[in-house]
């Protein structure tokens, strides 16, 4: 049974980070109910790793994180080689949700500003987006 029957992600491979393990047990939850293929870490480092290694379609990233944040991993992918995942679609998903903060993650790197707590069906559209900038 699918939460969203007609927003389909079959086969779109998602890395999410966030440092809150509850967020990305729900965020990987909901992008598997519609057919992606969700990895998801805590760290922006690991976050890097996966990146390099798996070469997700979309990249899911809290702001927020201790140690390396959401701009550090975006400013790390973004200076990859395309061929190791330097243009890898990117949304940030945060509590900031000024004029000023979305223009800030956009002129970081990011595609997509997803403010939390997120609208699942918003979410699924946005990765379905990113996907096709692959």
């Amino acid at each position: 049974m699918s939460l969203h029957a007609d927003l389909r992600l079959d086969g779109v491979r998602v890395l999410v980070v966030d440092d809150d393990a509850t967020v990305r047990e729900l965020t990987r939850l909901t992008l598997q109910t519609c057919g992606a293929i969700v990895t998801d870490v805590g760290s922006a480092r690991d976050a890097v790793d996966v990146v390099r290694q798996e070469r997700p379609d979309v990249l899911l990233a809290d702001l927020s994180m201790p140690g390396e944040d959401g701009y550090w991993l975006i400013h790390t992918v973004r200076a990859l080689s395309i061929a190791h995942g330097g243009g890898t679609p990117s949304a940030a998903l945060t509590e900031h949700v000024t004029a000023e903060d979305r223009a800030h993650v956009l002129r970081a790197g990011f595609q997509f500003h997803i403010a939390k707590p997120y609208d699942a069906v918003e979410l699924i559209g946005i990765v379905a987006i990113l996907a096709l900038k692959q």
